[in-house]
């Protein structure tokens, strides 16, 4: 989602900075979103395929594991174009208007993959932490109405990149940014805004809903069940990934608004921008680690994936029926 940052500011003598050559970035960046890709695309087809074609009798967890598995799949749909641009030396190909709807999928597929994360520890966190709650009484028809309310909220939240001119000249070179762009409009404010508040309101929701599982699990002694341990160490997953994911990111980026207060560098925030942009890196890694986090939070999807297997090796048949019937039936 991220371009470049603070790559508008001016040296210690008024002048402008010259265009950093961003060659750490070049080097690095392609290969690593690449990899990525390679991983995490065939994880995702997968996943929809399961999802689509395997399970039965759905409940609440497994809609929010359907929108998080949509958000990676638009969101890998999205970044061959980054790295198209990476490749060619920054030089954006595709025009103004793909510009902006493609920084908008990559905004709006990050924030939907964190509400999605977040939405799905929660639910873990109400069965074990307040298991009569009425939330955990939602119906089928309920959970996709709330899902639904959250891609509404996201793409609300998003729609003003929309309207922003994404897309400047550098020199001879067309730049194709959401981060340090040459004019900060209203809809360029909010978007800073949500990049920010998107990361820090889901970390405190995650470590609160860790801490209480934790002190649920000491004060009534339910270490030993199941349903208790899936819920563990699926709200441990969403933190670690979410924090290896996002942290970087949002890190360098305080570094960089906090540089902007002090004295004009060139090579410092050249080295900062640089930065921001290689953490791009670690925010689409989460693609590719999502599926941990569908194995640990659904037995339906992981027994889908062990009925698959079953099925293609010989006499597997008996296998796959059996697990399908328990995970429908134990899958929280």
């Amino acid at each position: 989602m991220a371009s470049g940052i603070l790559s508008n500011s001016t040296n210690n003598s008024g002048m402008p900075c010259p265009m950093n050559p961003q060659e750490m970035v070049g080097k690095i960046l392609p290969p690593v979103l690449i990899l990525e890709m390679i991983v995490g695309l065939p994880g995702t087809l997968l996943a929809l395929w399961i999802f689509c074609f395997r399970l039965k009798g759905w409940k609440p967890n497994t809609v929010f594991l359907f929108n998080l598995v949509l958000a990676d799949f638009f969101l890998l749909v999205s970044v061959p174009f980054r790295i198209h641009n990476i490749l060619h030396g920054e030089y954006w190909w595709f025009g103004s208007v793909w510009c902006r709807i493609n920084l908008f999928m990559l905004a709006v597929n990050r924030s939907a993959s964190i509400a999605f994360m977040t939405t799905v520890a929660v639910d873990r966190y109400l069965k074990v932490v307040h298991p009569h709650h009425c939330i955990n009484h939602m119906t089928k028809k309920q959970a996709p109405c709330l899902a639904f309310l959250i891609w509404a909220v996201v793409l609300a939240l998003r729609l003003p990149l929309l309207g922003e001119p994404l897309l400047f000249q550098k020199g001879n070179i067309s730049l194709c940014r959401s981060f340090g762009i040459q004019k900060i409009n209203p809809g360029i404010v909010i978007h800073y805004g949500v990049y920010f508040l998107e990361f820090f309101l889901p970390l405190t929701l995650l470590i609160f809903c860790t801490v209480r599982i934790a002190c649920v699990l000491h004060q009534r002694n339910l270490d030993r069940e199941q349903r208790v341990r899936r819920a563990v160490r699926t709200v441990t997953a969403i933190v670690v990934v979410f924090v290896v994911c996002f942290l970087p990111g949002i890190m360098i980026g305080i570094a960089g608004l906090w540089f902007q207060g002090l004295e004009k560098d060139c090579k410092r925030e050249g080295m900062v921008t640089e930065l921001f942009r290689l953490s791009i890196g670690f925010t689409y890694l989460n693609s590719a680690l999502d599926p941990i986090i569908y194995s640990l939070s659904s037995s339906m999807f992981r027994d889908a994936i062990k009925s698959l297997f079953y099925s293609l090796a010989p006499g597997g048949k008996y296998r796959e029926g059996r697990n399908l019937r328990r995970s429908t039936n134990t899958d929280g």
